[in-house]
């Protein structure tokens, strides 16, 4: 088995390996620059489990941020009939994409 950690950001939990490239909630970093996740829920080296409670305690996950971009539009629909009533609103979440440098 392969080394791998569940790291929480943005209100949502993503199950990462050395290498991979996700795209989370933005963050507030440069891109080309390196950032450390703290919240860490739960690390593997491939034969250990360790799980927090909450966070692991010094656990990190080192990521190198790509770049921004927007996400895909949701747009939502309402409609009351025969009232003459329709409301459309449209939503682009901001993203920021890293790569996975160093699981610790």
């Amino acid at each position: 088995m392969e080394a791998y950690a569940v790291l929480e950001t943005g209100g949502k939990q993503y199950r990462v390996t050395t290498g991979e490239t996700l795209e989370i909630e933005r963050l507030d970093a440069e891109s080309g620059k390196d950032i450390e996740l703290t919240s860490v829920v739960a690390v593997s080296d491939g034969n250990e489990l360790k799980v927090g409670t909450p966070y692991v305690e010094g656990a990190k996950v080192v990521l190198t941020v790509v770049g921004d971009k927007r996400g895909k539009k949701v747009v939502n629909f309402k409609q009351k009939r025969r009232k003459n009533y329709r409301r459309t609103v449209g939503h682009r979440q901001e993203l920021t994409v890293v790569t996975v440098k160093a699981i610790a």
